[in-house]
């Protein structure tokens, strides 16, 4: 029994530290992520991609899909905070992974990378539709493009398609804009207009379309134009991250290294933005962009410190907080004009736009409204491509008591001078009636 009870010891000690690796909002970067092949060839054949994540500190564990032993979680802790599918061609996964384990692996805040192709099973479709994308369903079907394709001096493939249509958002693909146009072969995906949380990264050009190249063209195609998305990514109301793509070729070697000459171009590129636009994609997966914190909310009495346990109606406030945003290395301040903070009951009865000293402490003075009843400090903060800031503080606002309010009223003037006036009036016109003869 002893002997039962050290080992069990034993086995949380070794486990601990892989709990440990789990996803903190003080260290975002901190993360252990599973990368899931159906070949193990595209651990060499996708070597830079992975290469630029482990030299940023993460730590690769790659299994292949339909190994049995794969498990997300262990004693009801998740062992890893990310995954990474590149396994378009598996039909189920291995061990206690299926549908609805990846689906609770988002659904508790963990990111998630998947790449699809022409083999893409029901699997991933499902995965990806209930993300809110949804794969073209015509078997075989690539997106083709007679304007906007890769030439080299050898070959002209009009499924190697060129894009440079990514979204205009800093916070998402960086600061710095594409040096190369992005080489794609794939599949087309157009989002669920019911999802408002899918976003459309990489579009294709108007002149695209998605069919199979080796059958004939009999109807005309379901996806055509600027609506087929080649990359998009979701960010769930948890804040976790989904980066969805029709080609699991755009994160290849081959296409990283590959020169760029768009048909009808006479400028070449020595090497495509595929390795750019995936980095700087992955950063914002990982939270290593775009992730804001808040932290010191306070509010006080206007000339005071301490924070009080209610306010009286018409009392002058200050509330405040500070807000940061992670780089990849460490906290700097996130500078904003959009944040607002709200003093709600029911409905606000205050709207304020806090501003800033440019070093991340957001302020406003406000007075409290003249109604009374329970009240709350609430700033709702949702950004394209940034995590979003639910904070709400409830506090009590209560009347004046009967010993507070003023002796004599200034609105009562008026009142006060009308009484007094016919009092005297009143007291003339008796000595008046009286002694007047």
């Amino acid at each position: 029994m002893a002997a039962t009870i050290r080992l069990f010891t034993l086995s949380v000690l070794f486990l601990f530290p892989i709990f440990s690796l789990g996803f903190s909002p003080e260290s975002p970067t901190d993360r252990h992520i599973l990368v899931l092949v159906d070949d193990l060839a595209i651990k060499s054949s996708h070597s830079i991609f992975f290469k630029t994540l482990t030299d940023r500190g993460f730590d690769l564990d790659f299994k292949l899909a339909h190994d049995p032993k794969l498990a997300l979680q262990r004693y009801g802790q998740y062992l890893y905070d990310g995954l990474i599918l590149f396994a378009p061609s598996v039909d189920h996964l291995g061990g206690s992974l299926d549908l609805s384990a990846i689906l609770d692996f988002v659904d508790s805040g963990h990111d998630l990378i998947l790449a699809a192709d022409t083999t893409t099973s029901d699997l991933i479709r499902d995965i990806a539709a209930d993300c809110g994308v949804d794969f073209d369903e015509d078997l075989g079907a690539l997106v083709i493009d007679h304007t906007s394709y890769a030439v080299s001096k050898t070959d002209s493939d009009h499924t190697l398609i060129v894009s440079d249509d990514a979204i205009n958002s800093k916070v998402i693909l960086g600061g710095k804009k594409l040096e190369a146009p992005v080489l794609f072969r794939g599949i087309a995906h157009s989002l669920n207009p019911a999802n408002s949380l899918v976003l459309k990264v990489l579009s294709a050009s108007p002149s695209a379309y998605s069919a199979n190249p080796k059958a004939d063209l009999s109807s005309p195609p379901a996806l055509i134009g600027s609506s087929i998305s080649l990359v998009s990514v979701v960010q769930a109301r948890n804040n976790a991250r989904v980066l969805i793509s029709g080609s699991l070729d755009l994160f290849s070697n081959k296409f990283f290294k590959s020169p760029v000459k768009r048909f009808g171009s006479s400028v070449e590129h020595a090497k495509s933005g595929n390795e750019q636009f995936v980095s700087e994609l992955s950063k914002w997966v990982f939270h290593e962009r775009g992730h804001l914190k808040a932290v010191n909310v306070q509010h006080h009495k206007v000339g005071e410190t301490f924070e009080p346990a209610m306010y009286r109606i018409t009392d002058n406030l200050e509330y405040s907080v500070e807000i940061y945003e992670w780089t990849g290395k460490d906290w700097k301040p996130y500078i904003a004009d959009d944040v607002q903070v709200q003093f709600y009951m029911m409905s606000p009865y205050v709207l304020k736009t806090l501003s800033h000293d440019n070093k991340g402490l957001y302020s406003v003075s406000f007075q409290v409204p003249d109604v009374y009843g329970v009240f709350q400090f609430k700033i709702e903060y949702q950004r394209v491509g940034y995590t979003s800031l639910s904070l709400s503080k409830q506090i009590p606002v209560r009347p004046f008591r009967h010993n507070e309010y003023e002796r004599f009223i200034k609105a009562a003037y008026p009142y006060y001078g009308g009484t007094f006036s016919m009092m005297t009036g009143f007291f003339i016109f008796g000595l008046f009636f009286l002694y007047h003869k």
